[in-house]
């Protein structure tokens, strides 16, 4: 409910917050940096959690043909660290469970930024977040007729339905597309299905953000990360949670594009079709470590997927302890 910029003003960057209050759109200064550079981590952290929190309760959940609201029980991770947690534990619904997870994912990237600021700046982002959890639950309150006040005074006015927050996380996490994606995903799962899909998802999810700068993306944040490095000569990297309602196991595979018109060379091609080369099924379902070194490892030495598109069967991929179980030789 509240959007985050920064302003250079006398030699020094303000962090300011935007928010409609009861008069109309409000700015006001959270704190001042001395280095601009130090802002700018905030400032996206702050937008970030800020969305994550406030989306989720403006929204029907609409899973199933009814309208029911999302939990609220995780604004508590607002100011409460020791709340964080429970942003890893639930099993609601494979998109706010993702919702959540990237919202944990903000607060911890929002702590690290803390670490290289004064004490005095770092309470007064806390006490930023304060006013942020403090606004946002007594609109819940009054919107749902539990607030103990007849006119609730409150600085930062929310409103169901149209939260004013910074949407773009860069992975589309909140837009409406995403959210029904998950949604048919997980449609007809048991409730043991969908644990197993949120435990996928969160290594997938997790394994994303430890790459770094790797340029991976998330086909489908809850089953499959695909990534092609430049440079990689066509060669490229897809890893595939399994199917919650059977008992197959995860899948590495190496790839290339091969082009359709024979005479043109790959990586270098107007069109091509993707060819599986070789795959490891996976005996246990692996970490997001494992998986973020995979990512890191092919974003280092892209050609280290051509390497491994060599591999024979009953061997690991170099540099892993990932044995391949099958060739796609044709």
């Amino acid at each position: 409910m509240t959007i985050y910029s920064q302003h250079a003003t006398r030699g020094k960057t303000q962090i300011l917050a935007t928010y409609e209050g009861p008069d109309g759109v409000v700015s006001k200064t959270v704190t001042s940096l001395a280095e601009p550079r130090l802002g700018g981590p905030v400032v996206d952290a702050l937008n970030r959690i800020s969305a994550f929190a406030t989306v989720p309760v403006s929204i029907h959940d609409r899973r199933e043909r009814r309208v029911g609201y999302y939990p609220r029980t995780q604004l508590a991770a607002l100011t409460d660290p020791a709340a964080r947690t429970a942003l890893l534990d639930g099993s609601h619904s494979l998109w706010f469970e993702y919702v959540c997870l990237r919202f944990h994912q903000a607060l911890v990237d929002l702590e690290s930024a803390m670490a290289a600021l004064p004490d005095t700046v770092s309470r007064a982002i806390r006490a930023e977040l304060e006013a942020e959890k403090r606004g946002l639950q007594a609109g819940l309150a009054d919107f749902s007729g539990t607030s103990s006040e007849e006119d609730p005074k409150t600085e930062r006015c929310w409103e169901f339905g149209h939260p004013f927050v910074k949407y773009d996380d860069g992975l589309d996490t909140l837009s409406d597309e995403t959210r029904e994606q998950l949604d048919r995903r997980e449609s007809g799962f048991t409730s043991e299905e969908r644990e197993k899909a949120v435990a996928s998802l969160r290594v997938l999810v997790t394994a994303h953000a430890q790459g770094g700068d790797v340029g991976a993306s998330l086909d489908d944040p809850s089953s499959r990360l695909f990534v092609e490095p430049y440079d990689s000569d066509g060669f490229y990297l897809t890893i595939e949670a399994p199917e919650p309602d059977d008992e197959t196991s995860w899948e590495i595979e190496v790839g290339r594009w091969v082009p359709d018109d024979p005479e043109e060379e790959p990586g270098n091609h107007t069109s091509a079709t993707g060819h599986d080369m070789v795959g490891c099924a996976l005996p246990l379902a692996p970490t997001a470590e494992e998986i973020a070194h995979l990512l890191k490892s092919v974003d280092e030495k892209p050609l280290l997927l051509a390497e491994w598109a060599e591999t024979p069967v009953g061997a690991v991929l170099a540099g892993t302890a990932m044995v391949v179980t099958e060739r796609y030789d044709s």
